[in-house]
């Protein structure tokens, strides 16, 4: 479901984007560090985003350096990291773990489980860390499935599970900053629920599988719907995140809020519209 909070490269300057890989490259080395190499099969950019926006937040030290990377192997990489990618790290890893086990639950697939046993251990430590993230990841999987399962045609009730989960991933600790880093992780959950569905509804629709958009899909102007929902979501999202007191990075924080969370919507709505012209000859 994950992977939509992602820069918009040519919108960018290029000393920004080699910031944004910094912190890319730290979060995967600290993914490296606490859980091995499987740790760093959970690296997303959706957890690149939040490390960047708590380090714009809190502005704790960060620790700069270059090290060697197999992917890159003729050119050391620059990282920046700190505590709180140690936390986007653990994170993502819990996100990447129940995930699997739905994936079994659901689908039978017998290598989510495998992967998911492999992370296992690891999962168990950070779900003591943090039992309150934890909780609402469980609870997260739950409810979704029993809205998948009953076929809730109501994409608010829906897509407000993963914004509740997503909020509290948002919080790391219980501050005069919670409630907005909540409200805003709210509103992203919302519009990266949505923006999945959205790209995956043709094939769901073809497979039989449940997908909230569906409902609507044969409406006359359900591509003006969608988009308009998920600018009512990120509107929301900017508006909560403009209230923050960022200056640090604040430049690559909006360049993903305002433009890189649109790239795979218009991808896939160019697609729609190709597939569209296509039947119609």
């Amino acid at each position: 479901m994950f992977g939509y909070l992602i820069v918009n490269k040519p919108e960018m300057k290029i000393k920004d984007f080699e910031r944004y890989r910094a912190y890319y490259c730290g979060l995967c080395q600290r993914l490296k560090k606490a859980h091995g190499k499987k740790g760093q099969l959970t690296l997303s950019y959706d957890m690149t985003f939040l490390t960047i926006l708590l380090n714009g937040l809190y502005e704790p030290k960060l620790y700069s350096g270059k090290h060697f990377c197999g992917l890159h192997p003729a050119k050391r990489q620059s990282v920046l990291c700190n505590q709180l990618s140690d936390y986007a790290a653990d994170m993502g890893m819990l996100l990447t773990y129940y995930n699997l086990l739905d994936d079994w639950e659901d689908d039978r697939k017998l290598k989510s489980l495998v992967l998911a046993d492999s992370i296992r251990r690891s999962c168990a430590e950070i779900s003591r860390r943090y039992p309150r993230q934890s909780r609402a990841v469980r609870t997260y999987i739950k409810r979704l499935s029993v809205c998948e399962k009953e076929e809730v045609n109501q994409l608010d009730r829906v897509a407000g599970l993963t914004g509740e989960m997503l909020g509290e991933i948002f919080v790391i600790r219980e501050d005069e900053w919670s409630e907005d880093l909540r409200k805003m992780g709210f509103f992203l959950g919302k519009f990266i629920y949505l923006m999945d569905a959205y790209e995956d509804l043709a094939d769901d629709r073809k497979h039989g599988r449940y997908n909230p958009w569906s409902f609507y899909a044969e409406d006359s102007g359900f591509e003006q719907k969608a988009e308009t929902v998920l600018t009512m979501m990120m509107t929301e999202c900017a508006a909560v995140f403009e209230r923050l007191p960022i200056l640090k990075d604040v430049e690559i924080l909006r360049n993903i809020i305002y433009s890189g969370v649109w790239t795979k919507f218009e991808i896939a709505k160019n697609k729609r519209k190709g597939n569209e012209e296509e039947r119609n000859g």
